[in-house]
């Protein structure tokens, strides 16, 4: 169950935030997430609200810049990691159009019991 948070700066319209969603959702289902299991929060920042280093580690970063969390079970070998961030930077490419220095992945791993799908029920928990 991958829980998915994109985060861009103010301005962007509704159509390139959609296809900031699709891209990601569509690389997580190529590495065996469900294709009904889509949560995602998609937030606007302030260019003061939306912090980032232009050229750290040599990757050069705009404006454009997109932060992605990804919270989701730790069951991924590291071969799957490496898919999902390749998979995920060239489906930013073809739409919106985002600039590979300019995708930030960051993978938060969490047991399965860490997880309720409503009703106050531990849905995943043994």
């Amino acid at each position: 169950m991958p829980l998915v948070r994109i985060d861009v700066r103010r301005g962007k319209d509704a159509a390139y935030r959609t296809a900031l969603g699709h891209a990601v959702h569509d690389a997580l289902v190529a590495i065996g997430a469900p294709h009904d299991d889509r949560f995602q929060v998609i937030a606007e920042h302030d260019p003061e609200g939306l912090v980032y280093d232009p050229q750290y580690l040599g990757i050069q970063r705009t404006d454009d810049v997109v932060f992605i969390q990804i919270t989701f079970n730790d069951t991924r070998t590291l071969e799957q990691k490496k898919q999902l961030y390749k998979a995920i930077t060239e489906n930013l490419g073809k739409a919106p159009g985002v600039k590979p220095g300019d995708v930030f992945i960051n993978l938060v791993e969490v047991k399965k019991e860490n997880w309720s799908f409503g009703n106050g029920v531990a849905q995943y928990a043994p």
